[in-house]
């Protein structure tokens, strides 16, 4: 491969157009309003703010690559929550000592970890087993976790943690917020599962091809099964986040992450139809997201106006990636 081709080939891969965007979103908003945008408090808000849904977005990212879709990741969130919430609020008393709080919230954060897995297990075997397109089959399990969390909690929100718990939304270490650090934490967990792995492998060959996995003999429904379960396990985690931050749990937190998960995944240059998708593009389109979105509010401009806007570049960036993979494969096609 010449260099003119591989810079051709750098420069018409979607990450790096999504870090183009993201230096000149960042800069439009600096010049728009330097005074507020730039502040280090609302840096911190925001490092406090995006790792909520980032996280779903990694979740939706690794669902997709396999050419499906998970739209439960906001109920299975809220569902760990709130069984999270009702074992603190049931075993831990907001004025018992730190150590044994501490315990407590140990335990309800694993038995999160652990309805996350299964809510993800119970997806798995509908796609993998019983054959169900997946944004069928998720889109009715995610009503069903919705809707064990209403029987659970009457619908009303559950409150009254001890104060350890703000520790997983709130907290800082050495200055950088605790939600920010899970959230690179598990970017890297999924960049190098995804790259460095024979199950991440598998997973992009089942995206661009299931008929070539298929007879690669690969154990497509067991690598469903995993897949799925990540997708669970990163959803739980991005509950007990919400949870922390909010000093409650209920069972329609963050009903406007679903579709902003799909938009961040979508925008960071995964294939809808599988095969291709990198961790770098969807951090790099949660930055885009959030820099606009903040310097969006600081401006003073609706809500409505913003989901316009965000519909807008994600049309936008959908056509350039289209366009720019057509000429691409034109290129690499031998001349006669």
């Amino acid at each position: 491969m010449t260099p003119q081709t591989a810079s051709r080939n750098i420069t018409a891969a979607p990450e790096f157009r999504l870090l183009i965007i993201a230096v000149l979103v960042f800069g439009l908003m600096s010049v728009l309003s330097p005074d507020r945008f730039l502040s280090s408090q609302n840096l911190t808000s925001m490092a406090f703010q995006f790792p909520e849904f980032a996280i779903l977005a990694l979740a939706m990212t690794i669902t997709m690559l396999t050419g499906g879709i998970d739209l439960s990741v906001v109920g299975v969130a809220n569902l760990s929550a709130v069984v999270a919430a009702l074992i603190l609020t049931q075993f831990a008393d907001p004025a018992m000592p730190a150590g044994q709080s501490a315990i407590w919230l140990a335990m309800a954060m694993a038995a999160a970890l652990a309805i996350g897995a299964v809510a993800g297990l119970a997806n798995g075997c509908l796609v993998a087993f019983f054959g169900l397109p997946p944004i069928l089959a998720t889109l009715g399990s995610g009503l069903v976790f919705t809707g064990f969390a209403i029987a659970m909690t009457g619908g009303s929100a559950v409150m009254g943690f001890p104060p350890t718990v703000a520790v997983i939304g709130n907290a800082q270490v050495l200055g950088i917020p605790v939600p920010l650090i899970l959230f690179v934490a598990l970017a890297i967990v999924l960049h190098l599962l995804l790259t460095r792995t024979a199950f991440g492998l598998r997973v992009t060959m089942f995206g661009a091809n299931p008929l070539a996995a298929l007879y690669a003999a690969i154990d497509i429904n067991r690598m469903l099964l995993k897949v799925y379960v990540i997708a669970g396990v990163f959803s739980s985690i991005a509950g007990l986040i919400i949870m922390s931050r909010a000093n409650s749990a209920k069972a329609d937190y963050g009903s406007s992450y679903l579709l902003l998960a799909v938009l961040i995944a979508v925008l960071g240059g995964v294939n809808p139809y599988g095969g291709y998708g990198r961790v770098i593009g969807v951090v790099l389109a949660v930055l885009s997201m959030q820099f606009l979105s903040s310097g969006l509010n600081m401006l003073g401009v609706s809500n409505f106006a913003r989901e316009l806007i965000w519909g807008a570049l994600l049309i936008l960036v959908m056509v350039i990636n289209t366009h720019a993979v057509s000429a691409l494969r034109s290129s690499l096609k031998p001349s006669k």
